[in-house]
């Protein structure tokens, strides 16, 4: 199943850029695909998603699920045919509701603000986690 993240700005060289970076080298160098798609401040248009495809908006008022969760939400997904888990960081104004309204789901880093550029990050990591515990290493926090 592919990972993919479709956010908005461009992160530049940044120390977030550098976190990202690790995380998704560290993705793809498993047996996920990962893609990584940025598009612009306000407008632009993601690629079309592999069908079946999952859609998930990064959102304040969203679902917190811990990494555990996370790993599993991922594997019932992989394990149902879905071909593309797609993870949308809106634009400073975040989703419309329209979009939040598609979505298969809101997802939440607890119910603080994150810049956009460490959401990007946070998310990089999580994927990888979820993927690290899909492929049975060790999780610290388990049990």
């Amino acid at each position: 199943m592919l990972l993919h993240i479709v956010a908005h700005g461009r992160i530049g060289r940044s120390p977030e850029a550098e976190l990202v970076d690790r995380y998704t080298k560290r993705i793809s160098g498993g047996a996920w695909p990962f893609r990584l798609t940025e598009l612009p401040d306000r407008g632009g248009t993601a690629p079309a998603a592999l069908s079946p495809a999952r859609t998930v908006l990064l959102d304040e008022r969203g679902k917190q699920l811990d990494s555990e969760q996370f790993a599993a939400l991922l594997g019932r997904w992989r394990d149902e045919g879905v071909r593309e888990a797609r993870f949308v960081i809106g634009a400073a104004d975040g989703h419309g509701e329209a979009a939040r309204a598609e979505a298969d789901l809101l997802f939440a880093f607890g119910t603080a603000t994150w810049p956009h550029m460490l959401a990007r990050a946070m998310l990089a990591e999580q994927l990888w986690r979820a993927t690290s515990i899909l492929a049975g290493h060790p999780y610290h926090r388990a049990g």
